[in-house]
């Protein structure tokens, strides 16, 4: 594709971001509901523990990573709080290994749940409302509604008759919230800081940072995986939350046998269960040493022991590899539709190498163009074989 060809197909996708984007009538009914709704009557806690604090993430893995910075610090500036994380099941391992989180509750938010069709118009409002009497049980004196517009997590949090309900300062969220904190967009790390630091009215620390715990037990069950090259291994994670956030399997094999060669490493390779079929494409392009594949054989802590070792790990935009930079890995991340100025890499830029093809309608903050051909969205695959290799290079530890 010519440097025209690729100017009017990116004007083409703009046009149809703007489109998807653009708030639908349904949308708009949907929000006059809601106010609505925030004006009703409703039950209200009698007994709050005011030690009690709610956090509410219903994202999933890499959110939940970048989540935990705030979650520390809020736990350093309050540390006889108890805290309670709500979030899903997709997510709950995350929240579930820090010693800082107290309780997790699992819940099956409306929207979260990847490949489960959309139920009824009134579907969300019931489940909230029978969510909202068995939350009611734990007794929190605050909610903190960490994603900026999650107007579901803040109506929960109302019907749960929990008094303090903080949020940020959007439309569709604030009429639901005690104290709506201005919104401004910003990384990920910080606009969850940002919320905790209002709140309390404290400023943010210079140190954000919550490495993903793992163990000896971990770090020994790795090394009983690879053997004797459990000290000299790269990784690449072949997958991503979307197919359009995925490379090609002959691109990825490429870097792999040139690592295997300038830096004489193994070569791993990790993903979910489902996700073998694209490390099995990776593994047949490649011409060098075969590589290991411990798809589906490790938990997240053992994966965090796993990175934690590696010479350099790479990947998609994804959540494991935001553990990967949490426990200090070097890394390189190929971004497409999502925007690394929000979802980046948190850390050092010279030790984590952000990649994104030169396509002016990219970041369009679109995951899923279902009903367009993945042909039209070549954000990923216009990125440079060579340029991963480069930077891969570059951020390893030598």
């Amino acid at each position: 594709m010519n440097e025209h060809q690729l100017a009017e197909l990116a004007a083409r996708n703009r046009a149809l971001a703007e489109k998807r984007h653009a708030r639908r009538p349904s949308e708009r009914i949907r929000d006059a509901l809601l106010r609505l709704i925030a004006k009703l009557p409703t039950w209200q806690a009698r007994c709050a523990d005011p030690k009690t604090i709610l956090l509410v993430r219903p994202d999933h893995i890499g959110d939940a990573v970048l989540t935990m910075p705030a979650i520390r610090m809020l736990h350093a500036m309050q540390p006889q709080a108890r805290l309670i994380v709500l979030c899903g099941a997709w997510s709950a391992e995350v929240f579930a290994a820090y010693p800082e989180i107290d309780q997790v509750i699992t819940l099956p938010f409306p929207g979260f749940a990847r490949g489960t069709p959309k139920g009824a118009l009134w579907s969300p409002y019931l489940q909230a409302w029978r969510a909202a009497r068995h939350l009611r049980r734990v007794e929190a004196s605050a909610a903190l509604i960490f994603r900026p517009d999650h107007w579901w997590g803040a109506l929960l949090a109302k019907w749960a008759g929990i008094p303090q309900r903080i949020g940020y300062n959007l439309s569709n969220v604030a009429p639901f919230l005690t104290q709506a904190v201005p919104y401004r967009e910003a990384h990920c790390v910080l606009e969850n800081a940002a919320l905790v630091a209002h709140w309390l009215g404290k400023p943010i620390p210079q140190q954000l940072n919550a490495p993903f715990p793992f163990t000896e037990d971990d770090t020994a069950y790795v090394r009983s995986l690879l053997g004797d090259d459990g000290a000299h291994y790269a990784v690449i994670h072949v997958g991503a939350g979307s197919p359009y956030k995925t490379w090609q399997a002959e691109s990825w094999a490429y870097v792999a046998d040139r690592l295997v060669e300038k830096l004489g490493v193994a070569i791993v390779l990790t993903g979910s269960e489902r996700e073998h079929g694209a490390a099995a494409a990776i593994s047949a392009h490649m011409r060098r040493a075969a590589p290991y594949s411990l798809l589906g054989e490790t938990n997240l802590s053992q994966l965090a022991a796993l990175y934690a070792g590696a010479r350099v790990v790479l990947g998609a935009d994804s959540g494991p590899l935001h553990i990967a930079v949490s426990v200090g890995a070097p890394s390189v991340h190929l971004f497409g539709p999502a925007d690394p100025n929000r979802f980046g890499p948190w850390g050092d830029s010279g030790r984590h190498a952000v990649l994104t093809a030169e396509l002016a309608c990219r970041p369009c903050r679109i995951l899923d163009w279902s009903g367009d051909d993945a042909a039209n969205h070549p954000c990923l695959s216009l990125i440079r074989r060579e340029a991963v290799l480069s930077a891969a290079l570059r951020v390893a530890r030598q």
